[in-house]
C-alpha cells in the first residue's frame, strides 16, 4: 500500500453518513444536533431514508443533506449510497463517520480526535468509536471489537470494527472498494476489515472516542440469525485462504450449539449457513497469507 500524503488534523475534511428507516425521528434530530456541535470545520451529513421518508431535519438543513430511496437496501447497501454522496468513493471528503441514527455524540471533540487520529498515522484506514449506554455509561463486551475485551477502556489495534459508530479513511474505500450490498444484514464490517487489512490499512479502536446507544440485543432484528449464519459463511468463501474456510465456520459452528440456541432460532441459524453454502456470494479475494498472519498477531486469528 503506498501511504496518502499526510495532511495536518485542520486539513483534513469530514463527512458523515446516517441512515434511517424513518422510524427514529427525535433521535436522528438528536444525533444531528451532536454532530453540528463537534468543533473545527462543519460535518457535512448525509441522511440516506433506507426505502422511507427522512424525518423532518430542516433544523439542520444547511449542514444535512437527504436521499430518500424507494426500498430498503439494507445497512450496507444504504451506507454505499451515503458514501457516494460525497463523490465516487467519497473522494470530496478525506474521512467518513457511520453512525447509528439512534446513537449520540456526547462529546465535542470526537470528529476533531478522527482528523487528529488519521493525520498523524498515515496507515490508519479504520476508527472502531466505543459504544457506551447513556444511562449507565457501559459499554457491552460484544460492542468491544477484539477476544480479550473485559476492559472497555483500553484502546488498541484490532482487526474489526462496529458499524454504527465509527469513522473510515476514504481512501480505502478507494482501494478496496465498498461495503457488501448483498450482506443487507450483518458482518459487512468485518468484510471490509479484512479486504482493508489486506491491503496494509490499520484499523484503532478507540476509548476516547464515544457513540452514546441504548443497550440493545443484536436478536431483536427478525432476520438475525439467518443473516448472521449466512454472511458468516459468505465472509469466509469470499475472504479467506481455501485451507481456512471449512476451519474457521466448523469453530463458528461449535461455538453456536454451545450456546444452546432456541428451537426456532438454531433452525434459523441452520438454514442460514446453508444457504451461505448455496447461493452466490460475490467475488472471492482470498486474503494474503502474511495478512492472517498480521490478524494472528493482533490477538484475532481469522478461525474465530
Amino acid at each position: 500500500m503506498t501511504a496518502p500524503a499526510q495532511r495536518t488534523g485542520q486539513q483534513l475534511k469530514v463527512g458523515a453518513v446516517i441512515i434511517t428507516m424513518g422510524n427514529r425521528p427525535e433521535e436522528l434530530r438528536a444525533l444531528l444536533d451532536s454532530v453540528a456541535k463537534q468543533d473545527g470545520d462543519r460535518v457535512e451529513v448525509v441522511v440516506v431514508g433506507n426505502g422511507s421518508p427522512v424525518p423532518d431535519v430542516t433544523a439542520f438543513s444547511s449542514g444535512v443533506r437527504t436521499i430518500e430511496l424507494p426500498e430498503n437496501l439494507g445497512i450496507p447497501g444504504g451506507r454505499n449510497v451515503g458514501i457516494e454522496a460525497f463523490g465516487p468513493g467519497g473522494q470530496d471528503v478525506d474521512v467518513l463517520l457511520f453512525l447509528d441514527d439512534d446513537g449520540l455524540l456526547p462529546r465535542t471533540d470526537t470528529a476533531q480526535l478522527c482528523r487528529e487520529a488519521f493525520a498523524s498515522d498515515p496507515e490508519l484506514g479504520i476508527v472502531s468509536f466505543r459504544i457506551a449506554d447513556p444511562d449507565t455509561g457501559e459499554t457491552q463486551r460484544r460492542h468491544v471489537p477484539r477476544l480479550r475485551a473485559a476492559d472497555p477502556m483500553r484502546s488498541s489495534r484490532v482487526t474489526t470494527f462496529l458499524g454504527g459508530a465509527n469513522a473510515v479513511r476514504t481512501k480505502v474505500f478507494e482501494q478496496v472498494g465498498g461495503l457488501p450490498d448483498d450482506f443487507f444484514y450483518a458482518h459487512e464490517e468485518t468484510d471490509l476489515a479484512w479486504r482493508a487489512l489486506d491491503a496494509g490499512w490499520l484499523i484503532d479502536y478507540r476509548a476516547d472516542m464515544v457513540l452514546h446507544h441504548p443497550t440493545t440485543a443484536p436478536s431483536r432484528h427478525a432476520v438475525y440469525h439467518r443473516m448472521v449464519a449466512r454472511n458468516r459463511v459468505w465472509l469466509a468463501r469470499r475472504n479467506l485462504p481455501a485451507p481456512l474456510v471449512p476451519v474457521y465456520l466448523g469453530v463458528w459452528l461449535l461455538l453456536t450449539l454451545a450456546r444452546r440456541p432456541s428451537k426456532p432460532a438454531l433452525k434459523a441459524w441452520l438454514g442460514g449457513f446453508k444457504e451461505g453454502w448455496t447461493s452466490p456470494c460475490g467475488p472471492r479475494r482470498p486474503m494474503k497469507w502474511r495478512t492472517v498472519w498480521r490478524l494472528t498477531r493482533l490477538g484475532r486469528p481469522p478461525v474465530i
